[in-house]
């Protein structure tokens, strides 16, 4: 693999990595640690969260890696010299599919519903119930995808 091809999927790998662990965070414990509390604080707790969410730090690891990924597949599809190049597609389909657009189709629309929910209202409970399940269902997908993609890229890489 020459270099700067090794360097892109390199630097795509570290991109799936980054997300993965931002997702398995939510995954393994901050949502467990909302539930512990009571509806309205989860509710708005989340609302605060799903507020600073789309800033730089985590919309250059999510998103940034998204445009690394079209690269390294476009290089995949035209080298076509092997292992390396069929396991560095899988790793950016993989991550394009199971992490960007879950988080598009899936995730922000509910973040979107939650934003309209009033914490300190009668429906607070409720629709944090609404929310919960799929959401974190839906964080799973894009935790075993980045993680999958990181996977294929490191393969690809030493291939």
């Amino acid at each position: 693999m020459p270099a700067p091809i090794f360097v892109l999927t390199f630097v795509t790998a570290l991109g799936c990595a980054l997300a993965a662990g931002v997702f398995y965070a939510f995954s393994a414990f901050v949502m467990a640690g909302l539930d512990l509390r009571p509806p309205a604080t989860a509710v708005a707790a989340m609302q605060g969260i799903n507020r600073t969410a789309p800033r730089p730090p985590l919309m250059l690891v999510l998103f940034g890696t998204a445009p690394l990924c079209l690269a390294v597949a476009v290089i995949a599809l035209v080298e076509r010299d092997g292992a390396d190049s069929w396991l560095a597609l899988v790793g950016a389909a993989v991550y394009l599919v199971g992490a960007i657009a879950v988080t598009m189709a899936c995730n922000v629309p509910l973040n979107e519903r939650l934003a309209r929910v009033d914490p300190a209202g009668p429906a607070a409970a409720e629709e944090w119930r609404r929310f919960d399940r799929p959401w974190r269902a839906w964080n799973h997908v894009r935790t075993v995808s980045s993680l999958a993609a990181t996977a294929a890229m490191i393969a690809a890489l030493a291939s």
